[in-house]
């Protein structure tokens, strides 16, 4: 017998007058839940850590080993939070003991805000990086100076805990300024334009990068599979080069945390969730590859290595657009597209975090705005200080406060949430694979195949249980004194 005979119709717990009990808002459009999930997506992920490990393991033939993990890892759970979103047509606050009312699922409901709040405690700093850069590029602060410069004008920014709980907080009043107008007239409208001017921005950069003289060997790298290339540290480096595609392909889409659940409790049920988690998932993969196309040209034009890490962004393209007529506006546009990146992520997210107060403790919108908005801030100012009054506060084998922030949710929460929502949505103990795949086919659209209860069933949490075990051996291995 179906899981879904044993649901109940209504909440009858939940007081009639209370915010939890009036109709569920949901997207205007369908082009507002595609972009807002694929701005959700589309982070710092894609254009900061994408064209960086692509750089590390060699271009094209690293992006090909990417886009099959990305199918075979990434989309089949991306379905399933879109399914018990919209299944539930609540946040993961209620979705389910909704779905699976016994409550031996209860317990979850609190993952994904663990998950969301952890990873709003650094990534409002970082962004806020980005909107300190805007500023940086546009006033003409590294005009003249050369990447040791830059790398002292990024260094003194750390350094400095006023200018970084500064930027921080203007992220954060961004950020909750737009989920305070709502779910259509301010999280969708806002977000479908600044997503929008993120691709017009992009294609403007792609044009001035790809046609900068010497161009030509940057696209090659980045385009041409070169496989040879994935072996040249023998099987341990290719082994290195899948277990980053696989990790890659993994985290770019925030999966595992519910911050994709609560928009598909947003739409209703005319198209099939395998065909909008396709569009979403390529949407993203091609802001990722896109961003990969106005760095790499841009690094190979002016001798610059494309694999320095985390530095690329930050101390090497600026001295590129040092170098580049017009270089001031170019990087100013850059940092543009880059904060509007960081922030579709922030703006969903914190709508997440919102949701989810106002249906788990029956508030209305401002009061969780308030209440969230006021833990967001606290808990941010942590890794804001790390670099600097609290730089000495390191874990041994991870680094410093921002660093065991991501690990905490890149290397635990995301991985082990995502194993879970598959366990949640293939076992009898769960939810079901029959009354997942029932949610998941509703409407127009591609349908997920039945024949994949196998993969499901092993072969994808074998893969999840190898990130989780590679993410955490050269840490056990240190700490050990192993190597």
């Amino acid at each position: 017998m179906s899981d879904h005979a044993n649901m109940p119709t209504s909440t009858a717990s939940t007081p009639a007058n209370s915010p939890a009990a009036a109709p569920r808002e949901h997207f205007a459009s369908r082009l507002g839940f595609i972009l807002i999930s694929a701005g959700c997506a589309i982070g710092l992920g894609n254009v900061w850590r994408f064209p960086y490990i692509t750089g590390e393991y060699g271009g094209a033939a690293f992006i090909l080993l990417y886009l099959v993990f990305l199918v075979i890892l990434g989309l089949p759970v991306m379905v399933m939070e879109f399914a018990v979103g919209r299944g539930s047509q609540k946040s993961g606050a209620l979705a389910f003991d909704t779905l699976q009312p016994s409550r031996r699922w209860h317990w979850f409901s609190w993952w994904g805000f663990i998950g969301c709040m952890v990873l709003m405690m650094f990534y409002t700093t970082v962004c806020g990086w980005m909107l300190a850069y805007v500023a940086k590029m546009a006033t003409g602060t590294f005009v003249g100076l050369d990447a040791e410069g830059v790398g002292a004008v990024f260094t003194g920014m750390l350094g400095n805990p006023a200018e970084l709980v500064g930027w921080m907080l203007v992220v954060i009043v961004l950020g909750f300024a737009v989920c305070s107008l709502g779910l259509q007239k301010g999280v969708e409208r806002i977000t479908k334009v600044m997503m929008l001017a993120l691709l017009g921005v992009m294609a403007l950069l792609v044009v001035r990068s790809v046609t900068l003289p010497g161009a030509e060997a940057g696209l090659a790298f980045y385009l041409i599979p070169d496989f040879g290339r994935m072996f040249e540290g023998g099987l341990a480096g290719f082994g290195d080069c899948v277990y980053a595609a696989m990790g890659q392909a993994f985290f770019t889409l925030s999966l595992g945390i519910s911050a994709m659940e609560i928009f598909g409790s947003r739409i209703g049920p005319e198209r099939s969730l395998t065909g909008e988690a396709l569009r979403i998932c390529t949407l993203d993969t091609v802001v990722a590859i896109v961003a990969g196309l106005i760095i790499f040209p841009a690094c190979f034009a002016f001798s610059v290595s494309p694999d320095q890490g985390p530095s690329l962004v930050f101390v090497t393209l600026p001295n590129v657009f040092n170098q580049m007529p017009l270089g001031q506006l170019w990087g100013a546009l850059f940092f543009v597209f880059m904060s509007f990146a960081a922030l579709s992520t922030i703006i969903a997210v914190f709508e997440n975090l919102v949701t989810f107060a106002m249906e788990k403790w029956n508030l209305t919108r401002r009061a969780a705005l308030v209440r969230i908005g006021a833990a967001v801030t606290v808990l941010s100012l942590p890794c804001a200080l790390g670099f600097n009054v609290w730089s000495g506060i390191t874990v041994p084998g991870i680094g410093d406060i921002q660093s065991v922030e991501d690990f905490i949710v890149s290397n635990n929460l995301l991985p082990l949430g995502s194993l879970l929502y598959v366990v949640f949505c293939v076992s009898k103990g769960g939810w079901g694979w029959e009354n997942f795949l029932a949610e998941a086919d509703k409407g127009q659209g591609a349908r997920f195949p039945r024949w994949a209860r196998g993969w499901l069933t092993f072969g994808l949490p074998a893969l999840i249980a190898v990130i989780f075990v590679m993410g955490y051996a050269p840490k056990v291995a240190l700490w050990l004194g192993i190597g």
